[in-house]
């Protein structure tokens, strides 16, 4: 029997009939952010995804 004590806890952020972005707390206490956008999911660890956020606001200017 598997022991789900290191199963990631996940969160949903936004999600679009497209698009589902999503945050995982890692058993080992990293967060990492995912972003799925049809068949390509990127994945991000805290620090890119402060760049990646950053990004965005400045496209959004």
């Amino acid at each position: 029997m598997s022991n789900n004590n290191n199963a990631p806890q996940t969160q949903t952020l936004a999600e679009t009939e497209n698009y589902l972005v999503w945050k995982a707390e890692e058993p080992d206490g990293e967060t990492t952010y995912h972003v799925e956008l049809n068949n390509v999911t990127v994945h991000f660890f805290q620090e890119e995804w402060e760049e990646f956020l950053e990004l965005a606001r400045i496209l959004n200017k």
